[in-house]
């Protein structure tokens, strides 16, 4: 089996603000990734409850852009089921209730590829999309997903969804046992438009929502139980062997600048009355009927 590695070409600028070329991140990326998700200073905790923590960081360069990092403790789920569940497209179609549309473009790597999401907002704005480049790399009993924006030729913005900007957004897993494990996600995207106070007000659960973590955290428990009756050896996410996909050359991409984008006037919205209630748009409902 061919084994996932980060790329050998030379590569750019840390896949943050200020990327002008399309590279696949190498291993510097990915240590300075684990070492964001791992830090403390600079980080303001907004939520902690139940082993769920939500954290917030301002841009010094855009107040109004936030990074976003939500850790959940998993006691009964090991880290590698948790990999495999954020990775199979076709399961996160039963789990993810904010998912309109999501498939895989075409492979880079090994371990790189492209793909596209959309996704339902808090009611009324206006649902988004993305293209990403996404890579992943296991570090022992560790594992990390991390992606940013791209442009593709074939997949431009749509007239029925405002196109958002990943500068960068990813997962770390990290095993505390044999059936445990914690994981962080952290997310730095620009969401396009001028958005309203109360959206701005909630960015950690316009983000990184807490109900999301909790129902992937349901999700993994069935895992299991679903694969075993959903092709259970096709991952090629761990076999690249198996992989469909097509593939693509870097050159035929190019990085997703957020000010070559239309700007969506949303700040006068208000926001709806299930939002206030704390209810749909954006964190989905409770019902896990649909993991079977």
């Amino acid at each position: 089996m061919e084994k996932p590695a980060a790329s050998s070409e030379p590569q750019g600028p840390r896949p943050v603000l200020g990327r002008e070329s399309v590279q696949v991140p190498d291993d510097q990326d990915f240590r300075s990734f684990r070492s964001e998700c791992e830090a403390e200073v600079g980080w303001n905790l907004t939520y902690s409850k139940a082993g769920v923590s939500v954290w917030v960081q301002a841009v010094e360069m855009d107040r109004t852009l936030h990074k976003i990092k939500c850790r959940m403790e998993c006691l009964d789920v090991p880290a590698e089921t948790l990999y495999d569940v954020l990775h199979d497209i076709e399961y996160r179609k039963k789990w993810d209730s904010n998912v309109i549309e999501t498939f895989d473009i075409a492979r880079l790597t090994v371990n790189a590829d492209v793909g596209y999401y959309s996704w339902r907002c808090p009611k009324p704005l206006k649902n988004r999309d993305v293209i990403t480049l996404r890579s992943w790399l296991p570090m022992g009993t560790d594992y990390i997903i991390m992606n940013y924006s791209v442009k593709h030729p074939k997949y431009p913005p749509r007239k029925d969804l405002v196109r958002a900007v990943s500068i960068q957004t990813g997962y770390l897993i990290q095993s505390t046992g044999p059936k445990s494990c914690v994981i962080t996600y952290l997310a730095q995207v620009d969401p396009k438009g001028s958005l309203p106070k109360w959206v701005v007000n909630k960015s950690s659960q316009f983000l990184a929502p807490k109900q999301a973590m909790k129902k992937m955290y349901k999700a993994c428990v069935k895992y299991p139980e679903w694969k075993q009756k959903h092709q259970p050896h096709f991952k090629p996410w761990l076999h690249p062997e198996q992989s469909p996909l097509p593939s693509l050359a870097l050159s035929e991409l190019s990085v997703q600048h957020a000010d070559s984008l239309e700007n969506i006037d949303e700040s006068t919205v208000a926001e709806s009355r299930e939002e206030r209630a704390g209810g749909a748009g954006g964190e989905g409902s409770d019902d896990d009927t649909s993991l079977t």
